[in-house]
């Protein structure tokens, strides 16, 4: 193919001039012959642009006419930037091809959805799941045909952070995990998938943990009785058997606890977020819980200083009280001897309310902080037996927390302490600011 050359075309339109300039001299009619070689010119020019538009709209043929002259190099230009169109849209179809082959091969239903809700894809799955039908509900708002509240109020909100569970709209009595991922800049990906059986089995553990703990109880207040009934026996010091009844009390003792715990959770995780809130006199809560931490602090002998507003809440107030003593317990627990402890409990510019326990203990490592709230997890294991620790208050907290639309944040250095603090939403947040120091 040749390149087109502006020098050439000056030469040409040159020569052709100086042709008919010497044709009129010839003839003795310059003017004349010159007028009808541009009018001559300006049909052929008009025949190649008839010959171009012709193919481009009515012509079967890829390639193009043969032009003359200039027009071979539109015709040609024309003809490159159709093959190299027809290339990109082979590579795109390809492309859309193993997008949706590699989509119809993932165990989740997906829906491609719009800025104004409006399904605008979604692989086979979907009708199983969702009960969207492909190509029928093109166009359709997903939330006119997934009209479960919960779903309508999670699209609405626009936080996708956490996903949505839901029951299937196809399967009735199959559960669907829903989560909204950013697709582009005007469409997002509803993934959801099937998570009956891992619903079922979460439930099966926790009337495992609960109905464990129920029967538990018994024989454990059974042998707690009578422990503490020989212990009221003077005799028992001076006999061989003061350690070992000390140990067996000690250790009942760790286990009633573990069991209340076990309970506790089972009925945070049996509910959602709190249905009924209630008045919660925080600045009372913390006035006790500083006298219960003195006590808990007897051993220890640290300095803990209450810094409170006059600030209430709403909530559940046994469910506060449970989180608020969980970590000033595992402040005082996990810090040596003679260390300072701060509880804090403070109104932010933006009117939320923030609870904060800072310590001077050993810290934690980072790979521990994400995990640190599971059940059962403990960063030092030996240590956490040697102070009673049962792993299951932090997990407590984040339930807790989770039914007051918190979540517990972590911030520590190894050697140097460890801050815990949540944020009550301004909404739940009551009461006037007057500092109370304890």
């Amino acid at each position: 193919m040749h390149h087109f050359s502006w020098w050439r075309l000056a030469w040409t339109l040159l020569l052709y001039g100086s042709i008919l300039a010497v044709v009129g001299v010839v003839v003795g009619a310059p003017l004349l012959v010159l007028l009808v070689g541009a009018l001559a010119l300006v049909l052929w020019h008009y025949w190649q642009l008839f010959l171009l538009v012709r193919w481009l709209w009515d012509g079967r043929q890829f390639t193009p006419p043969r032009g003359s002259g200039t027009w071979q190099f539109a015709f040609d230009g024309v003809y490159f930037l159709q093959r190299k169109n027809l290339k990109r849209r082979k590579e795109l179809g390809r492309l859309l091809k193993r997008f949706r082959e590699g989509t119809e091969a993932l165990p989740d239903a997906v829906v491609v959805i719009n800025e104004e809700r409006e399904i605008v894809w979604c692989n086979k799955l979907a009708t199983h799941i969702l009960g969207v039908r492909w190509p029928d509900d093109n166009g359709q708002r997903i939330d006119n045909l997934l009209r479960r509240p919960e779903f309508v109020a999670y699209i609405k909100k626009q936080q996708f952070q956490e996903p949505l569970i839901i029951p299937s709209p196809a399967q009735p009595m199959a559960s669907v995990e829903v989560r909204v991922i950013p697709y582009t800049a005007n469409e997002t990906l509803m993934v959801a998938r099937d998570v009956t059986r891992l619903q079922q089995l979460e439930q099966m553990r926790r009337d495992f943990v609960a109905n464990v703990s129920h029967e538990l109880r018994t024989p454990l207040t059974v042998l707690r009785g009578y422990l503490e009934m020989i212990g009221d026996d003077p005799r028992l010091d001076a006999g061989p058997w003061g350690k070992p009844h000390k140990m067996m009390t000690d250790q009942v003792g760790r286990m009633y606890s573990l069991v209340e715990q076990l309970l506790a959770l089972s009925r945070l995780e049996a509910r959602g977020e709190t249905e009924t809130p209630r008045d919660v006199d925080v600045p009372a809560l913390m006035h006790k819980l500083e006298s219960d931490s003195q006590a808990l602090n007897s051993d220890k002998q640290h300095s803990i200083r209450f810094d409170i507003d006059n600030l209430h809440m709403q909530g559940d107030s046994e469910q506060m009280t449970s989180a608020f003593a969980n970590l000033v317990a595992n402040a005082i627990h996990y810090t040596p001897a003679g260390g300072n402890i701060e509880v804090s409990w403070k109104k932010l510019p933006d009117g939320r309310a923030r609870f904060s326990v800072t310590d001077t203990g050993d810290g934690i490592a980072p790979e521990h902080i994400l995990r640190i709230t599971e059940r059962f997890y403990r960063v030092d294991k030996a240590r956490s037996r040697n102070t009673g620790g049962s792993g299951l208050g932090l997990s407590i907290v984040k339930h807790v927390l989770s039914r007051h639309r918190s979540r517990l944040e972590i911030r520590s250095t190894l050697g140097k302490g460890s801050t815990f603090w949540f944020d009550i939403p301004k909404d739940l947040v009551s009461g006037h600011q007057s500092v109370i120091n304890g």
